[in-house]
């Protein structure tokens, strides 16, 4: 990729996904809380890790300056979700509103992650990678404050999911697509296998001895 590409990966085509993954992760950590009866701090604490985690995560791994550590609007956005929530009846939430939003933020954030890896310069595979822990480790560290059993470990597809949308766009953008497309065809695929997870109960089969 040319350096132009490069630098219009995070600069005009996937902006919207960083924003779109953080509110919406954001609203699945505090549906969390809130499902566990949570206090107000707890909501925003819930929000913000599993808003956050995985992009504190890969900036670390990729070497870039942390992203909310630098720009208040994150964590900003974080808590306004929280409040939103709060104060939201909870017979407004559909009752698998956790996982629906999950599945969105899960795409969305799988693209945005790999796009910054390979904007800093990672090679395609460990930016795909950087993808998929983007995309995951919030959610993980959600299910493990909530008490509950960890996404990733139950029998439908997540990781996979987030691998399909992060390789998808590593691989569309290095055959020279145009970054835009690449990001909506990555997140829309990733969404898509995700969605059927859910509704079909899609998963790669298990290990068995």
């Amino acid at each position: 990729m040319t350096p132009d590409t490069i630098h219009s990966l995070t600069q005009s085509a996937l902006p919207w996904l960083d924003l779109a993954g953080i509110s919406v992760f954001a609203v699945s950590g505090a549906l969390a809380a809130a499902r566990a009866g949570q206090t107000m701090v707890t909501f925003a604490f819930f929000a913000s890790v599993t808003a956050i985690g995985g992009g504190t995560m890969r900036d670390l791994l990729i070497g870039a300056p942390v992203f909310w550590m630098h720009d208040p609007v994150w964590i900003s956005a974080c808590l306004v979700v929280a409040v939103a929530v709060w104060f939201t009846p909870q017979r407004l939430w559909p009752l698998r509103a956790v996982e629906w939003f999950d599945a969105v933020g899960l795409a969305a954030y799988a693209v945005y992650g790999s796009g910054k890896a390979l904007a800093y310069g990672i090679p395609p595979l460990p930016a795909a990678i950087m993808g998929v822990v983007t995309a995951c480790l919030g959610g993980i560290l959600r299910d493990m404050l909530a008490g509950t059993p960890s996404i990733v470990m139950r029998p439908e597809l997540y990781v996979t999911a987030a691998a399909v949308a992060s390789g998808l766009y590593v691989a569309l953008t290095s055959a020279g697509v145009e970054p835009w497309v690449a990001a909506g065809l990555g997140a829309g695929a990733g969404f898509a296998l995700r969605a059927l997870a859910l509704l079909r109960g899609l998963a790669l089969p298990g290990y068995h001895r």
